[in-house]
């Protein structure tokens, strides 16, 4: 694979974490984000989760991978729709800070939500051991307008977190931030499964899952080869549903339609899938074996709306669109 060719303005902004610094997100971990129940009915110590091999890569991921990943992916191609130096940035579902702090050792000016009371409390020791300011609020990304409405900002960015969220809360931040979007600044979905697509690897780990009725995946979850998730789901309550929602379900053009405007009249500014395969981030042995694999069902489901950004085809939402106003009808 190809080294990914992170641009010099951006890298050199990277901050450095000491080692102290750096035990201090250890620490944080796990005080605040670790030592609760995890997925449903079926609860862990801290000890007993990072024991297992999902909690020793989840421990990884929060401390530096999504990070990293952040950093060589998410920030270019963020930074080339606009410089982020400087950019005022509303980023809805911050989680532990790893994204967080990636876009304001940019420069951007960053307010962060989540809804997560522990996973703040992480993001906050991260921004303070990789010395960054931002602003950082515990609240629902279904009232994120209220962060709109007090200034404008140049991007909105969900990130991997609309696939969280119950229908109604989704709809809900969906059409209130576009709305409140000043003309010209940048809506963005990271992360975000895709609805359409065949496979789901981010809750199940099972073909066709997010294509099935929530009542129906609900019940079909014990199939999944996840731990815990699978033994999480037996008896359906609405406590239990919602939980069950929260891990994640698909998102698809079809709540841009409810929420934003007809998907096909959307200034859909870039996807970074198909920004990285024209860039040559994956090297051409794994792009080839990748875009083998996608190809047929992104032609597919292309042929039945060519009307719509094939950005909207993808295994995971990641799109730049630019609020601008449509003309009205002579």
């Amino acid at each position: 694979m190809s080294k990914t060719r992170i641009p010099a303005h951006l890298s050199k902004r990277f901050t450095r974490l000491s080692p102290a610094a750096a035990e201090s997100i250890v620490r944080a971990l796990h005080q605040h984000y670790f030592p609760r129940q995890i997925w449903g009915e079926v609860a862990y110590s801290t000890e007993q989760w990072l024991a297992t091999a999902e909690g020793r890569e989840d421990l990884q991921d929060h401390l530096d991978r999504r990070l990293n990943s952040f950093r060589s992916k998410v920030i270019p191609w963020l930074d080339s729709a606009r410089p982020l130096l400087g950019a005022r940035v509303l980023e809805i579902g911050c989680g532990t800070g790893a994204s967080t702090v990636a876009l304001a050792e940019q420069g951007a000016k960053v307010t962060a939500i989540d809804i997560d009371e522990p996973s703040m409390r992480v993001a906050e020791q991260r921004c303070a051991a990789h010395n960054v300011e931002c602003e950082l609020v515990l609240a629902n990304g279904a009232g994120a307008r209220q962060f709109l409405d007090r200034e404008p900002y140049d991007f909105v960015i969900f990130f991997a977190c609309l696939e969280h969220m119950t229908h109604a809360e989704r709809i809900e931040a969906m059409r209130d931030t576009w709305q409140a979007l000043p003309e010209g600044a940048l809506w963005c979905v990271i992360e975000t499964p895709n609805r359409l697509w065949y496979f789901d690897d981010h809750t199940s780990r099972l073909p066709f899952f997010n294509w099935l009725p929530d009542e129906l995946a609900f019940a079909y979850s014990r199939f999944s080869p996840r731990e815990p998730f699978r033994s999480s789901y037996r008896g359906l309550s609405a406590d239990q549903m919602e939980s069950f929602l929260r891990h994640g379900r698909g998102v698809s053009f079809h709540e841009f339609d409810l929420a934003m405007a007809q998907t096909s009249t959307l200034d859909v500014v870039s996807s970074l899938p198909l920004w990285s395969r024209r860039r040559g981030v994956l090297g051409l042995r794994e792009l080839a074996r990748r875009y083998k694999r996608r190809s047929r069902l992104e032609r597919t489901l292309a042929c039945h709306r060519p009307d719509i950004h094939p950005g909207f085809f993808q295994p995971y939402l990641d799109l730049i669109i630019r609020k601008r106003t449509m003309p009205a009808p002579a």
